[in-house]
């Protein structure tokens, strides 16, 4: 015994609506992971501990903006304490889908 045609359309409609927010959502995610990673280096290595938080926070907003995310200067944050570095960035990326906008809030952070 077959399913119904209009299940089957049915079926078909939410993969092709959840391929969509893949598409959309996934090089967002990836792209946060990469920012991640940037961070825990930039907090790791030992040479950075004495860099200037400007310099810190341009080298974040760069790498960011190398990965065409929304990232601005007052969305990095940089504390600095005796066991080390710590950054934090926040920031919020908008996105439109048919009949659906969401904004994604993401905190990637690092250090000690």
């Amino acid at each position: 015994m077959s399913a119904p045609k209009w299940r089957m359309a049915a079926g078909g409609a939410v993969l092709l609506l959840l391929a969509l927010f893949g598409v959309r959502l996934i090089p967002l995610y990836y792209s946060n992971f990469q920012l991640q990673q940037f961070v825990s280096e930039t907090t790791q290595r030992v040479e950075n501990q004495t860099k200037s938080d400007d310099l810190l926070r341009t080298w974040v907003v760069e790498k960011a903006a190398s990965l065409d995310l929304p990232v601005k200067a007052d969305d990095v944050h940089i504390e600095r304490s005796a066991d080390g570095l710590r950054i934090h960035v926040r920031y919020a990326v908008r996105v439109d889908l048919p009949g659906y906008s969401v904004n994604l809030h993401f905190y990637p952070a690092a250090g000690r």
